[in-house]
């Protein structure tokens, strides 16, 4: 049985990652928007992997007969300034999404919920690989600079990315 401050926790968690999969369709609108269909690409894998977390968090909560409690989800950005904006915003988010996992697994240490600490692991080493990738990607934006050429052969290389769900959680 979850204690309801963890159950709480775990509630805003699933909230955090439906924002997270709102603002990544979101930031794929504005890359279609100018034409950049890799980036576009990018991030709408980006936001089916945030679904999937969404999911992972949902049967968790219910295989430990609590109860989900949907809230709304706050509307995100529509524009950015420019391609490297988006992608530092995706950054500055993954790791504002690290905190909140990090928040859960405190709480579940505090609260001696080891079933529930055990479930966030997978959730902390899935945000090292998160904050990683987007990352890179600032990185290489930096490199490029102004450069056009670049910024689309970068956008081919986003193109190639596909969606591979994640194993199934352990039951």
């Amino acid at each position: 049985m979850l204690k309801p401050n963890v159950l709480e926790k775990l509630n805003q968690q699933i909230n955090a990652e439906l924002y997270s999969a709102y603002l990544y369709y979101s930031m794929a609108g504005y890359f279609e928007s100018i034409n950049l269909k890799g980036f576009a690409n990018w991030m709408t894998i980006q936001a089916q992997e945030e679904l999937t977390h969404v999911a992972r968090f949902f049967d968790y909560i219910n295989d430990r007969s609590a109860r989900v409690n949907m809230r709304a989800v706050d509307a995100p950005s529509n524009d950015w300034a420019s391609p490297r904006a988006a992608i530092e915003d995706v950054y500055k988010h993954e790791c504002a999404i690290s905190e909140k996992i990090n928040e859960c697994v405190t709480l579940a240490l505090q609260e001696h919920d080891h079933s529930t600490n055990g479930f966030l692991q997978w959730f902390v080493t899935e945000q090292v690989e998160e904050e990683a990738a987007a990352d890179a990607i600032v990185q290489s934006l930096k490199l490029i600079g102004d450069n056009t050429s670049g910024l689309f052969m970068l956008d081919v290389e986003l193109a190639k990315r596909v969606f591979v769900p994640p194993p199934a959680a352990a039951a």
